[in-house]
């Protein structure tokens, strides 16, 4: 996998930065605090997936906030345009973070370990 150059390294740190900024300004309740959990930059900065956490929504409430995000991509670009001065901003596409939910689901199964190794070694000691 090719590294990213330092330059793209900071738009994506600016943009993780920036992105839940102009979406607490929204008034949309879902997407107001939406938590950002990684920015992934193309080189020339022409596209963006933006990783969000959804495991706290259903199948539909996750419908509604892609479905309202894709309506304020607009404001978006013009917030980011504004705080930054640049004079091209990517284009946002939002993504579903998967990696925090098989996290989650790979300590509740280290967890599930533990307590068998705990039982079977307190059996043993009887």
């Amino acid at each position: 996998m090719k590294e990213k150059s330092i330059n793209l390294q900071r738009t994506q740190s600016l943009l993780m930065e920036l992105i839940p900024e102009a979406l607490s300004s929204l008034n949309d309740p879902y997407v107001k605090s939406l938590a950002i959990t990684d920015v992934d930059c193309k080189n020339g900065k022409y596209d963006a997936k933006v990783y969000f956490d959804g495991s706290d929504f259903d199948d539909a409430e996750l419908k509604v906030i892609r479905a309202t995000l894709r309506k304020v991509n607009g404001r978006l670009k013009a917030y980011i345009l504004n705080a930054t001065g640049w004079y091209k901003c990517p284009n946002f596409e939002f993504i579903k973070d998967e990696d925090i939910e098989r996290s989650q689901r790979l300590e509740d199964l280290f967890a599930q370990i533990a307590i068998k190794e705990e039982t079977k070694d307190s059996k043993d000691e009887n």
